[in-house]
């Protein structure tokens, strides 16, 4: 990246307006790509820039120029600037004097994902890192979450309306509970813990603080889950015989029996899918399982859905169910590490 600024544009020119209110003594640190990316350019963000705040604990404020329309209209919806949001990100600051690089990569390799596939971010999404979000870190964060940025809000520019979305770090425990609840009073939650959702590599799980954890468990029991879809590693079908066999992985109970309450148990449906396969999990007044339309469909009453979680809740072997057509095997878990070293099975 260069430290050179591209000439201001309408786009640019209303986020810087909404940076400056927000940090009026500070020029803030701009850095803009080399070539850019409708040239061939490996960064899809044109410029990012960083600012550095002092409230709730001193911290930098990145901020992203590139998912909305900086320079001329060109989509059809007046009402919305591009992909109708800018990503930010608060990290907790230390002694340095200049930004660090990692989060600005970290952006974005995000604006690579939303380019390339043309899915977009909102509150209350969430997303497996697959490993620590700072590279070469021991960090315990490796999950990121999506909330509007508690300063900024939403903003109207010449281009349309976009919505400033803060990407927080995650633990995996802490993405698993946010999937479990409604993602939004999640992260609400968590900003009572973590003044405004700033990112420290340090922390630990808030899942083992009592206090969140209570909140949480009472959100879950409350709200439900948001999530419609949950994936795993191990998961598998097998329709071949008379009676339907769905193989998982051991060790998962706590996660599959909270999120299965807290979507079936509370009449929606819940899409688990593994690499090949999937099964969908519906309420119903009758039970069943069949392929339905090419998708494995577990219909279930909430007695079928207390006797699975009890089952996913057991060590490996292989459990018929009495209230749903249905075998279920578990087996070992083998955990690795970023290397690929198995570090614990899980049995």
């Amino acid at each position: 990246m260069s430290d050179e600024r591209e000439p201001m544009q309408p786009g640019i020119d209303a986020i810087d307006a909404a940076m400056q209110a927000l940090y009026p003594d500070q020029p803030g640190h701009y850095y803009g790509t080399v070539v850019p990316y409708m040239l061939g350019g490996g960064d899809p963000l044109d410029l990012l820039g960083a600012w550095e705040s002092e409230r709730g604990q001193p911290h930098w404020h990145y901020v992203t120029y590139g998912f909305s329309e900086l320079y001329e209209k060109e989509t059809d919806d007046p009402a919305v600037s591009g992909y109708g949001f800018e990503l930010t990100f608060r990290l907790k600051r230390g002694e340095e004097e200049q930004p660090p690089v990692w989060p600005m990569n970290l952006l974005q390799n995000l604006a690579r994902y939303v380019f390339t596939s043309g899915n977009v971010f909102g509150p209350g999404h969430h997303m497996n890192a697959n490993g620590p979000i700072a590279l070469e870190t021991d960090t315990q964060l490796t999950a990121l979450g999506f909330c509007t940025d508690p300063e900024l809000g939403e903003l109207d520019t010449p281009n349309g309306r976009l919505t400033f979305l803060q990407v927080v770090g995650l633990t995996a425990d802490e993405m698993e509970g946010m999937i479990c609840w409604d993602g939004e009073k999640f992260l609400t939650e968590l900003e009572r813990h973590l003044p405004l959702c700033i990112t420290d590599l340090d922390r630990n799980s808030q899942m083992s603080n009592t206090e969140f954890r209570t909140a949480w468990l009472q959100g879950v029991e409350r709200d439900g889950s948001s999530t419609g879809s949950f994936y795993i590693n191990m998961l598998e079908i097998d329709v071949s015989s008379e009676l339907p066999l769905l193989r998982l992985g051991a060790g998962r109970g706590e996660i599959l029996s909270t999120v299965l309450r807290a979507r079936v148990g509370k009449g929606r449906g819940l899409f688990l899918f593994g690499k090949d396969q999937a099964v969908l999990f519906t309420p119903g007044v009758q039970t069943g399982a069949l392929m339905q339309d090419d998708v494995f469909t577990v219909t279930m009453t909430s007695q079928a859905v207390e006797e699975l979680c009890q089952v996913v809740s057991a060590h490996v072997g292989v459990y018929p169910l009495k209230s749903v057509p249905l075998l279920v095997e578990l087996l070992p878990t083998v955990i690795t590490d970023a290397k690929g070293n198995t570090t614990q099975t899980l049995k």
